[in-house]
């Protein structure tokens, strides 16, 4: 396969993926190894920026304690890794990166992206906004997240996360949402490491997953992506995320162009094709989606979801039930026809500001 060469650092767009049965450490070490050490990136001279993915801290949807913890090994020689997340509509970025807390001290610290009084002015998808300086080299940013059957991946997508405004789900639209994330690699000059926890595989927005023990590694983020995206059976050139930074030059998103090391990649995507089908079957088994919005939209209510000084916008339930495996597509109507029923019934408190409608509990 021939080797492409990421301008941003001189390197090749070489993936390792390993398999593992318990000793997820010796993994890592083995991946690292693969794709030629990361002795540049653990030394005492720089600090580590690891952006984590917690959607929601009560989903399983984010990267294991466990891979955090061989990560942070990975990177013994570093005296401060900054743990990082922002506010979004489920919490405060401190508040969820908590599941990490066992973690937490002189050296490792946990950094909220959200309100950083160092924060730099960038110019993202056409619109001034701050990005925290603790994203910027010198410092190695450090991306990871798992693998899922998401149309717009995992790895990538995660920078969304570097948005320091809590509520988000206005740039979600493709035109400004892929040229936003592009635009924030950019400025911050690029991941310097990606790893995808495949410890499982979930299904996109949803809890369910098959174990598949297997993990992806490499130093260009849009060729691991690629290569999880092939992996959870969906096609790289769908992927509107991968083309907008291959189209700018920012990595290699054409798997015969990446190099794939490590385990065997034919065999790895025939497990992973099981593994997709037996993810579509438990969905089926469980009933798909819900016959009606109510008793989705009740379970948020009773979560604690809408409740002060929580107020949500109809992009953001929408959000919260494409995490809970509804398919949404289209039908935001009936979304905003369940919610104003609710209203009625009391079950919800509304009211129409500048951006729209808001929806809450006390």
């Amino acid at each position: 396969m021939k080797l492409w060469n990421c301008g941003c650092c001189g390197l090749t767009s070489k993936v390792a993926i390993v398999e593992f049965e318990g000793n997820q450490g010796e993994a890592f070490r083995r991946a690292i190894g693969l794709i030629g050490g990361i002795d540049d990136l653990n030394t005492s001279e720089r600090l580590v920026t690891l952006k984590v993915g917690i959607y929601h801290p009560r989903l399983p949807q984010h990267t294991s304690s466990e891979f955090v913890g061989v990560i942070l090994d990975g990177f013994d020689r570093v005296s401060k890794v900054y743990m990082v997340e922002s506010d979004n509509y489920c919490g405060r970025g401190l508040e969820r990166l908590q599941i990490y807390k066992e973690f937490f001290g002189k050296r490792v610290v946990p950094f909220n992206l959200s309100g950083d009084a160092e924060a730099r002015y960038v110019r993202l998808a056409g619109m001034d906004m701050q990005l925290s300086h603790v994203l910027f080299k010198p410092n190695v940013f450090v991306d990871t997240h798992i693998m899922r059957t998401m149309k717009r991946g995992s790895l990538l997508k995660n920078l969304f996360g570097c948005v320091p405004e809590a509520k988000k789900a206005k740039y979600h639209k493709t035109e400004v949402f892929c040229p936003l994330l592009a635009d924030i690699y950019e400025a911050i000059g690029g991941i310097d490491l990606a790893v995808l926890d495949g410890t499982c595989l979930f299904r996109s927005g949803d809890r369910l997953n098959v174990g598949v023990n297997t993990l992806v590694v490499g130093r260009d983020a849009v060729a691991v992506e690629t290569v999880g995206t092939v992996l959870a059976g969906l096609k790289p050139e769908k992927n509107p995320v991968i083309q907008e930074f291959v189209r700018r030059g920012l990595g290699e998103g054409s798997l015969e162009n990446i190099e794939v090391v490590g385990t065997s990649f034919e065999g790895i995507k025939k497990r992973f094709k099981d593994a997709v089908k037996t993810l579509e079957r438990m969905w089926r088994e469980r009933g798909g989606a819900p016959k009606s919005w109510a008793p989705a939209i009740d379970g948020l209510i009773q979560e604690g979801f809408f409740k002060l000084p929580n107020k949500r916008m109809r992009d953001d339930v929408t959000k919260a039930l494409e995490a809970k495996g509804v398919r949404v597509n289209s039908n935001t109507g009936m979304i905003v026809t369940t919610l104003a029923r609710r209203v009625k019934k009391g079950k919800l408190k509304a009211s129409k500001d500048v951006d729209g409608w808001v929806y809450w509990t006390e």
